[in-house]
This record gives C-alpha cells, sequence and structure tokens, in this order.
C-alpha cells in the first residue's frame, strides 16, 4: 500500500480462528498500523499474542475499546457485533464485520472487493463481509454475470469442519482416531451446537449447516442465495442452494451450475476466468488439474476448475470453485475491505 499515513486497527475476536488469520494477513500484507489493539470476550482478556515482533495483551472488548480507533475487524459472533459494532460507529471506527449480524441489512454494504468495491463507499460506520461460501462463488460469478448476464445459478457445498469453529476441528480428530481404533463414536457439535441432535463428522457427510428455517432450507442455504443476490445487485437472480459439512478441515468447496443469458463457450469462459482478479484458473482435465480443498488451504484466491457445458441445457455450465475458507472466506476479504477503505478515502 502506497499511503503512508498509519491508522489505528483493532481486532475483536483476536484468539479466535479467522482472527488470528486477520492479524497474520494484517502483517502479510504489511498493513499501515499505528496501534493495535485485540480484544475479545473477558474469558479470552489476558492472552499474550504476538505480531510481528512485539508482544500484545489481548483486552476485554467494551464500549470505551473504540476511542480512536479507525478501523475495526470484527469476528467475535454475531451477538458481539450487534452489541459492540455500532459502539464502535459511535466512536469514529469504521467497522468491517465478519458475522451474519448486518449482511442483509440495506443500510450496510456486502463486499467482496473484486466484485463490488464500489458498495464500501455507501458505508454508514458498518461494512459487511459476507459468509464464506458466498464470496468463492461470487467471485467465479462477477466476471460471468459482466460478460454474458447471469440467469440461474445452482450450488452444492462441500464445507470444511473449521467454518464451524476450532472445537469442530478437535471434535473431528477425535472421532477419527476412535473410529480408526474400532470405538464408539461421540458427537456433541455438528451439525449445530445448539441443536438437539448431533450427528459424527468423522467419515461422514451431514447434509445441514446452522438451523432450518420454515422453508426447508438452512439458514447456511438462505445466507448464500439473499447475499449472492445482494452482492450482485441482482434480486431477479434465481439462485438455490445445498449446503453439505464434510469431514476435512480447512477450504470450502462448491459444485455450481449456471445458466448464462448469452451464447458462449467453455474457452471463453476459461480464458475469462483466467483473468479476473483474485481467481486461479486451474481447468485441465486431460492432465488430472483442477482445485482440490488442500491444494487451496493456506492461499488467498479463488481457484475454479472443471468448466464444461450442460449437456442438455446449452447457456447451462458447470464448474467446480474452492477456496480457503478462513482466508478469501473470512480474514483476507476483511482485510481487502480495509484496504479498500484507506486507498480510495472512504473512511
Amino acid at each position: 500500500m502506497s499511503n503512508s499515513k498509519l491508522y489505528n486497527i483493532a481486532v475483536v475476536g483476536a484468539t479466535g480462528a479467522v482472527g488470528q488469520k486477520m492479524l497474520e494477513t494484517l502483517a502479510k500484507k504489511d498493513f499501515p498500523i499505528g496501534q493495535l489493539k485485540l480484544l475479545s470476550s473477558s474469558r479470552s482478556a489476558g492472552t499474550k499474542i504476538k505480531y510481528k515482533d512485539e508482544i500484545y495483551t489481548v483486552e476485554e472488548a467494551t464500549a470505551e475499546s473504540f476511542e480512536g480507533i479507525d478501523i475495526a475487524l470484527f469476528s467475535a459472533g454475531g451477538s458481539v457485533s450487534k452489541k459492540l459494532a455500532p459502539e464502535a460507529v459511535k466512536k469514529g471506527a469504521v467497522v468491517v464485520d465478519n458475522t451474519s449480524a448486518f449482511r442483509m441489512d440495506e443500510n450496510v454494504p456486502l463486499v467482496v472487493p473484486e466484485v463490488n468495491e464500489e458498495d464500501i463507499k455507501q458505508h454508514k460506520g458498518i461494512i459487511a463481509n459476507p459468509n464464506c461460501s458466498t464470496i468463492q462463488m461470487v467471485a467465479a460469478l462477477k466476471p460471468l454475470q459482466e460478460q454474458y448476464g447471469l440467469k440461474r445459478v445452482i450450488v452444492s457445498t462441500y464445507q470444511a469442519v473449521s467454518g464451524a469453529g476450532a472445537e469442530a476441528v478437535e471434535e473431528l480428530k477425535d472421532q477419527a482416531q476412535a473410529f480408526l481404533a474400532g470405538e464408539d463414536l461421540t458427537a456433541h457439535l455438528l451439525p449445530v451446537k445448539g441443536e438437539a441432535k448431533h450427528y459424527p463428522i468423522a467419515f461422514n457427510a451431514l447434509p445441514q449447516i446452522d438451523v432450518f428455517q420454515e422453508n426447508g432450507y438452512t439458514f447456511e442455504e438462505m445466507k448464500m442465495i439473499n447475499e449472492t443476490k445482494k452482492i450482485l445487485h441482482a434480486d431477479a437472480l434465481n439462485v438455490a442452494a445445498t449446503c453439505v459439512r464434510l469431514p476435512f478441515f480447512t477450504s470450502h468447496a462448491e459444485s455450481v451450475y449456471v445458466e448464462v443469458n448469452t451464447e458462449t463457450s467453455v474457452r471463453s469462459l476459461q480464458n475469462l476466468l483466467s483473468e479476473a482478479p483474485g481467481i486461479t484458473l486451474a481447468d485441465d482435465p486431460d492432465n488430472q488439474i483442477y482445485p482440490t480443498p488442500l491444494g487451496a488451504a493456506g492461499k488467498s484466491d479463488v481457484f475454479v476448475g472443471r468448466i464444461r457445458r450442460d449437456l442438455d441445457y446449452h447457456n447451462g455450465y458447470h464448474m467446480w470453485i474452492v477456496s480457503d475458507n478462513l482466508l478469501k472466506g473470512a480474514a483476507w476479504n476483511s482485510v481487502q475491505i480495509a484496504e479498500s477503505l484507506i486507498n480510495h478515502n472512504w473512511l
């Protein structure tokens, strides 16, 4: 970043998986930080965290924590965001929120910088970071929308357990070891911690992420449907989603069927996506080249492959989209928004 000014940054939820990735991303991008404040719940307050060469003590997040802060990156759960994000704004900070608390608020921009960066300048103090599975899909859909127009999108997701938090990662490890030892599997978290029933995730697939809604879709599925329309400014777009949790640790994968409005070809789609910002094309079936969750882990791009025309519908195409859910799906996208705020003087 060329800007020589330094900015005071707060990271709310600094001890969590996404908070840690936010700090890694800020360091990797050499973000121009003057004062850095690490915030968390009272339970995690007092934790020591190293950022670059300095040790910071995590403080309990309160309304007073945001005095003098320019940008506050939130990833501590929706209830914390609802309570403290407005307080941070009152203190003069711009909030980039990584929860679902404000995503569908009509006064809050919902942003993937490669897709709808201009929406940031409409902010009234809060900018929402979309759902991880939405981010990677719209990053791949935006170039198609601009070039050919979109008619319909049907997505099935294959989501990593880290999307359900660090506890879910540990439960997968424990269940896998128990399974291989021939022991009974115990489940306490998935598919939803607060639900009555829990199922093992090890060597399994759970077609439920978040709670079911009255229409039979889960909240995760409805997030993908509604957020996609908002980000792409496409209320009339037909979107359907099925979200599934699978037993791997990092990166979400998606099988996406998209119908475009004007005639094109697989080669044209490949060329278009290979030049799109934030996209890496990995699509050479002759040499078994396609994205995988392990291959995308730790990388900031969205990976696209297996692009092929539908056998029955001429303007229908299938593609496979993979991205690290903790990076582009959360921390990386949040820091990109913060960069946009600074680079365009939108603070």
